[in-house]
Parts: structure tokens; sequence; C-alpha cells
């Protein structure tokens, strides 16, 4: 059997702020590119073509342009912030094109240019909000880098917080990669709420975790059990940069290196010994490989990298990925996964606290959220 050519774009950022995130992508991506070319049996080879933003937005620009309109392509893996993503939509729906987003986002868009292979809404702040109110209190500081990324997030966790009669003790954004922190660290210290919610990426959420860890422990606060930082972001590939205050944090994600099942562990396998010197895998690196199978197969099945055609082959596409089956909606081009609460350990993993029993539809403007639970599905339920 002849292979169909596939030739694609990788537009993920090796330097800046948010590099650790990005090139973790980067590798997950090409860990299915080069495992789905040495399948001889797999019906398609691909050819990737990188450009690197720096993590600059008008390089994501001029990178998309290089991209659909120089190299003629019509698939292209990248993006980690929501503004990368919205500032480069333009350029795929003018060139007819099609963006495999794998990062998890805010929610609040669906586009027929862009297929989300990380988690929505629904699948991320939902859950986690759910957990830090009923484990934790109704207190919360919420800080954040300032972009739609945290924006959303904390209007999401500031509706469940009123809704449990609670109160929001402060709420901040900063630039990203802003590490003048030591104020509002002061602030959160003083205020003493029940956790802190973090959407702060990159650097700054480095600084953060140190600054605050630090500064609880001098006022005799045992930061991870009376005051959790929480975080929809926080994964392995960040872990080994935040130094000795990496342990004790929540993370909300689909995927978690510690996952027990045999994909996962053929997934570890293969990302090791190639790019274990990135940290464990994490739920941005598996949504990149995930994006990027999910493409090859919706290219066997149209039998065509066309745009429209590809678009239409992969609704209700399936992949048995490392964090389990992962479903693309038909109707959004989300996908159906499985929420999972984390906490972060000392040697660069999380232990999983909580998981959902399924799949959770993808919802990224939160309509079946209050409906029935055979809509939304059940509370997580505990695993340790």
């Amino acid at each position: 059997m002849r292979r169909l050519d596939l030739s694609i774009g990788l537009l993920f950022s090796q330097s800046g702020s948010y590099q650790a995130v990005s090139m973790a992508m980067r590798a997950g991506a090409i860990l299915a590119i080069e495992e789905i070319n040495a399948d001889k049996d797999a019906p398609v080879f691909i050819k990737p073509a990188e450009v690197d933003p720096a993590g600059d937005l008008a390089g994501y620009v001029e990178g998309a342009r290089t991209l659909l309109q120089d190299q003629s392509l019509r698939h292209v893996i990248g993006c980690y912030t929501s503004s990368s993503r919205k500032e480069v939509l333009p350029l795929f729906e003018k060139s007819d094109a099609m963006l495999w987003y794998p990062s998890h986002y805010e929610g609040f868009e669906t586009s027929e240019n862009i297929v989300y292979s990380g988690a929505a809404p629904s699948q991320h702040i939902i859950p986690l909000s759910r957990h830090l109110l009923k484990n934790f209190g109704v207190r919360g500081w919420m800080v954040g880098s300032n972009y739609i990324w945290a924006w959303e997030n904390n209007r999401i966790l500031r509706d469940a917080i009123n809704a449990a009669g609670g109160s929001v003790l402060g709420e901040r954004y900063f630039p990203v990669g802003e590490t003048d922190l030591a104020d509002i660290v002061r602030q959160i210290v003083a205020d003493r709420p029940d956790f802190v919610f973090t959407t702060l990426i990159g650097q700054s959420g480095f600084v953060f975790l140190n600054m605050l860890r630090a500064a609880a422990s001098a006022a005799g606060i045992d930061q991870p059990r009376e005051m959790p930082a929480a975080s929809c972001s926080l994964s392995e590939a960040e872990l080994p940069l935040i130094g000795d205050a990496a342990s004790g944090h929540l993370s909300s994600s689909v995927y978690f290196s510690t996952i027990s099942s045999p994909e996962n562990r053929k997934f570890a396998a293969l990302w090791t010994p190639r790019f274990g010197h990135l940290g464990q895998p994490s739920a941005d690196a598996e949504a990149a490989y995930v994006a990027v199978h999910l493409l090859a197969r919706a290219v066997a099945r149209a039998g065509s990298d066309g745009f429209e055609e590809v678009r239409e082959a992969v609704r209700g596409l399936t992949f048995n990925a490392p964090q389990g089956r992962v479903t693309v909606d038909p109707d959004n081009l989300h996908c159906w996964m499985r929420p999972r609460i984390g906490r972060s350990r000392t040697d660069g993993a999380f232990d999983i606290l909580m998981e959902h029993p399924v799949a959770v539809r993808p919802d990224p403007y939160l309509i079946w959220v209050n409906e029935a639970d055979d809509k939304y599905g059940p509370d997580l339920r505990l695993i340790k």
C-alpha cells in the first residue's frame, strides 16, 4: 500500500517565558510523527515544517503566514496561549486551513478551522472549582497573567464561589513573564484564603509559587495543607523549574504521567529516551501527541489532506490516547476526555487524587453544566 505524504506545520515556541511547556508540546508532536513514520503499515507519512515564534505574538502571526501562505500547508499543530491562537485564527480562516490546537483553554469559542485536543472548561475549571469548594472552603484568592486564559477561568471560578455563598478576597493580573510579585504574595498571606487559584503562566508562575511557599512558611502557615495553590495548567514540564516549592500544588487536567494504562506506559517508554530531559510527559505534550494522531487518522479516513475533507473526517473520530479514549465531538470539534485532579510531588510527577469515571462532553460555552447528571456526568471519584 502506498503511503500518502502529509506535509504539516509545527508552530511552537522554543524560547520565551513559557518555553518549558511549549517545548514539551513540540516534543509530543514530534514523538507522534516519528511513531507514525516508523510504522510501515501507517497510511500516511508525515513531513513536518517548523517555525519558532519565540513566545512573541507577532512571531506566531508571521510563523502562521509562512506555513500557510509561503509553504501552502493546510494543517498546523501549534500555539500554547489563547492570545496566540486568536491572533493566528484569521489567517487559517482566510487560507482554508486547520489549526490543531493542543492546549487546555478557557472555552467560549468554537471554530470550523480549529480542532481542540486540549481540555475545555467543563473538563478542567469546573471539576477544580467543585473540588476546591468541597474540600478546602469558599474563600479564594485569584492571581493570573493578564490575558483571556486568566480572565475567563477566574470569571467561572468567581461565579462558582459566589453560588456557594463564598467570597473572592482578591483578584490581580500581571503581564506574562512578570516576576515582581512580592507585594501580592504578602497580601495573599495576610488575607489567609482557603485556597489560591493561579492562572499565571511560565516564569511568572514559577516565581509566584516559590514566593508563596516561602512567605507562608515564614508566617507559620503549612501552605500546601492550609492554603493550597491550585491551577488548571501546572504540569510535569514545569515542576523541575519550581525547585524546592514544587510539591503540594493542585492541578486539574485530563492527563498526568502517573496514569496506569498500557497506552500511557507505551507513551512513557517512547518519551523517556527521546525527551526525558524535558521532564516527565505532561498534558501539553500528550495533547500535541493526540493532535498528530487524530490528524493522521482523519487524513487516512478522508483519503486526502484537503481542509474540508479532513474537517468532516475528524468528526466523531476516536483514538486510544495515553489519557484514555479520546473522541472528537462532531458538533464542536473539541474532544471528550476524563477530568482528573492531581497533587504535585517532589519527583516531578503528580499523585492522582480524583478522576471522572467516564469521558466528559466538551462544553466550551458551559451550557450543559447545570443540567442533569446524565448530560454532564457525576462528580469526580476519589482515587487516594
